[in-house]
């Protein structure tokens, strides 16, 4: 005997229910099936509302009328599609269900009260019908059908609503039953008789519950829950990408998930089929061929100890403070007492000895009831101070890791709590141990999501995850997407994954709560109306910090350098093409340093010198090991070396100027380029990482345009306005090659921290004097590299390799 148990969303239309019926169709041939039903989706809802509106006689009685249309349609459309299907015989039946309804509910509105055991009746119809629908498709297929009436067979007790069977007594009437061994079993869920044979419902997931029972009570050997999910996973797919499907869990596993939140299986269902040993299968009816998620006995699973992160939402804490310590027994037994009677269940409890605090935690709707049962109970330890007032923490939620001995390893806790910490995520209280399959931490609930996701990334994905923010899609961030895209095999084969959450530039912001997909990011980004600025970055990064979260700065933006302290403390790496924060005053460029050390997390800036040479990173390397800088001279600027390369070749500087505009090595300004504050920029940060304290405006520069030279905001008119200098530098290269040297710009550093940018002549000798088409070179004079220099030298300019040193650096991340 199997036992198929179908949910609303498995019977949402008439399409559905034939696929129900195509799999009971081929269960039936290997073996005697039984199957419980469910309301079809969406009915119970409008059964609800139908007594929720009784005090407004029309709109109750749209509501009805819709109803009775949902099903008069879907056995229209079973009519069309399935031949032989009785069609004006179930019409009559429906239609003798709601005349009946009808009249049910013009005697509660007489009332203007609905008694729970009519409410029962009410909202139990779904149920009913769908058996109905199922056993004429069946009978039209020539099957033979029993139907089991629940409220006869099924013995309950409890309330109308939410009733608890006696399976002992359920299993000795249907054991009683005549059921011939060729029928096909059908029993409505969510329905059960009380001790009068009235009846009454099972509550919460009262239709799992009831097949549970039912696979009990006809002993079968396994019991189907099918749904429109493929099983349990270890976490939720719609909250979580990368969780996956598990294969088995024991009974106690889901126990403590459905517990905890996971909507896997309410406990009660469980309960049954735990103490009989009957094997459970949670599958999904929209891909019957996945193999679902087999609920067993722990002795079957042979999966890793963890199972899945989940967590239970509208949670408040309660706190309790005793004055006195000889009371605190005396107060907790009688809280917990206090609790009991009023059916308020404690989901987590903590207890401070030291300072005679206990702390419990309840579902949100009990809060009042909680508060207003202790104040009267314990009003004369409160009067007499004894205890202090109680206070309540709201909006909090409860994550839980589950598995089975999840006790007995090690650093799962430590992985935890680390995540958590990485993430700025505060705990407020702890549970462990108290069950030996969980490990539950209460969080603030606008953390919750976040939390969820770092926790099961850390435990259950194999992979590095680097979470990005990315600011500016210019040239240099525009390529870093390409080239993570194109490095998507590499990476995978490295364990590595690249999270890109948001996109910005200047004006609009494009944000996924998991990934942008870089296929179609630039379609996505044209969609989104979601506008850019400050604040709003700084809301977003508040609320989605993860382990490995690096904002990367991709602008030349003054404002967003200013916010890196702010970033570094919200739990954000830093890479930065933007030259700013590194060029501002020393104070901020040491509180960025001091704000580092504090957090423990990088601020990396390779392309802020040479684009994509390791020119930072390895002076830092020779300083750290105790070397010193004697002397520095570099060509900074991949566009300077591009145009005095062209210049020699005999080309105008207005003209080279353009070409090298045109490759991508100037500043969108090329004046910027020309003025020499670039340079100077990049001769600052290298004198700052040498360990000289000194500002932009110490650093001597000798411009190459004339003082009377003017900074045109319009490209164009100031390219058109250099024309006026093409003769003057023609006669200067010209000089320099009838002595057998090449003009240079030229950054110095010498020992002392001067700092000096000039046009100098550079003879064959000079490191610098090969160094054109836009390549770099820096010939660092050392303790360690003197008379021949330590000389780094390759492209410092263009979108390619400057988009590398980022990607590099982002990579770096996870050393």
């Amino acid at each position: 005997m199997k036992l198929l148990k179908f949910g609303g969303t498995s019977l949402a239309s008439a399409k559905k229910f034939l696929c129900v019926a195509n799999i009971i169709e081929q269960n039936i041939r290997s073996e005697q099936t039984a199957v419980v039903l469910s309301a079809p989706a969406k009915i119970t809802n409008y059964l609800v509302s139908i007594i929720e509106t009784i005090t407004q006689e029309n709109k109750t009685l749209d509501i009805i009328n819709l109803t009775e249309t949902v099903f008069i349609n879907l056995i229209k459309d079973l009519s069309k599609i399935q031949s032989n299907f009785p069609f004006l015989k179930i019409k009559n039946i429906i239609n003798k269900e709601f005349n009946r309804l009808k009249q049910i509910i013009h005697g509660v509105m007489l009332l203007q009260q609905c008694p729970d055991s009519i409410r029962a009746i009410i909202i139990s119809r779904g149920e009913i019908l769908s058996i109905y629908i199922m056993k004429s498709i069946l009978k039209s297929k020539n099957y033979n059908v029993t139907v089991i009436n629940p409220i006869k067979q099924l013995v309950s007790s409890g309330t109308y609503l939410d009733s608890t069977i006696n399976i002992i007594e359920s299993k000795k009437r249907i054991e009683n039953m005549t059921i011939d061994k060729d029928d096909i079993i059908l029993m409505p869920g969510f329905i059960a008789g009380n001790e009068k044979q009235e009846l009454s419902v099972l509550g919460r997931n009262g239709s799992d519950y009831s097949a549970a029972v039912l696979a009990v009570c006809l002993n079968a050997k396994i019991c189907e829950i099918w749904t429109d999910v493929d099983g349990v996973f270890t976490c939720d797919p719609r909250e979580v990408s990368n969780a996956y499907l598990l294969k088995s869990i024991s009974y106690k596993e889901a126990m403590e998930l459905s517990y905890f939140g996971a909507k896997v299986l309410h406990p009660r269902t469980i309960e049954p089929i735990a103490k009989f040993k009957i094997p459970c299968v949670i599958k999904n009816t929209n891909n019957p061929n996945s193999s679902g998620t087999v609920i067993c006995s722990s002795n079957f699973s042979k999966e890793k100890r963890l199972k899945g992160v989940t967590h239970l939402d509208h949670i408040m804490m309660l706190h309790v403070s005793v004055l006195l310590t000889k009371k605190m027994n005396n107060i907790i037994s009688r809280i917990l007492n206090i609790m009991s009677q009023n059916n308020i269940k404690i989901i987590l409890i903590t207890q401070s000895s030291s300072q005679n605090k206990i702390n419990f935690c309840i579902l949100k709707d009990k809060t009042n009831l909680a508060l207003s049962s202790l104040n009267k109970e314990l009003q004369l330890e409160l009067k007499n101070c004894l205890l202090k007032p109680f206070k309540v923490t709201k909006n909090l939620s409860i994550l839980s890791v589950v598995g089975s001995d999840i006790y007995k390893k090690n650093n799962i806790a430590s992985k935890i709590f680390s995540s958590l910490g990485n993430s700025k995520i505060n705990v407020l209280a702890i549970a462990q141990g108290s069950s030996k399959h969980s490990i539950s931490v209460v969080i603030k609930t606008k953390n919750i999501l976040n939390a969820v996701r770092n926790v099961h990334d850390i435990l259950f994905y194999n992979k590095k995850i680097i979470h990005v923010f990315l600011i500016g899609i210019g040239g240099v961030g525009g390529t870093l997407l390409k080239q993570i895209l194109r490095q998507h095999t590499f990476l995978n084969i490295n364990n590595i994954e690249i999270k890109i959450r948001i996109i910005a530039n200047s004006k609009k912001i494009l944000i996924s709560n998991d990934t942008i997909d870089l296929l179609h990011w630039e379609k996505d980004f044209q969609k989104t109306t979601e506008e850019f600025n400050i604040k709003k970055l700084n809301n977003i990064i508040q609320n989605h910090c993860c382990t490995n979260s690096v904002i990367i700065d991709c602008t030349s933006d003054e404002l967003l350098s200013e916010q890196y302290i702010n970033f570094l403390y919200s739990g954000f790496h830093i890479i930065a093409s933007n030259k700013k924060a590194n060029t501002s005053k020393w104070e901020y460029y040491q509180e960025i340093r001091n704000a580092v050390s504090k957090t423990n997390k990088k601020f990396l800036y390779e392309t802020n010198v040479g684009a994509g040479l390791p020119v930072i990173e390895t002076i830092q390397n020779l300083f750290k090991t105790g070397d010193k800088l004697i002397r520095f001279k570099g060509i900074l600027s991949g566009s300077l070396s591009f145009i005095f390369g062209k210049l020699e070749e005999g080309v105008l500087l207005s003209k080279a100027t353009q070409e090298a505009r045109k490759l991508g090595f100037t500043e969108p300004n090329p004046c910027d380029d020309l003025s020499g504050i670039d340079v100077a920029r990049k001769l600052l940060i290298l004198a700052r990482e040498a360990g000289h304290k000194i500002e932009l405006k110490n650093i001597k520069i000798e411009p190459l345009l004339p003082i009377t030279f003017k900074k045109h905001k319009d490209v164009n008119k100031f390219l058109v306005e250099l024309k006026k200098l093409d003769a003057h530098f023609l006669q200067l290269i010209n000089k320099a090659l009838d002595s057998g040297n090449v003009l240079r710009y030229v950054g110095t550093i010498e020992e002392t921290g001067e700092c000096f940018i000039k046009l100098e002549e550079v003879n064959v000798n000079d490191p610098l004097y090969k160094i054109k088409n836009g390549e770099n070179a820096l010939a660092f004079y050392t303790n360690y590299y003197q008379s021949i220099p330590l000389v780094l030298r390759g492209y410092g300019a263009g979108n390619n390799v400057t988009a590398s040193g980022v990607f590099s650096d982002l990579l770096r991340i996870l050393s």
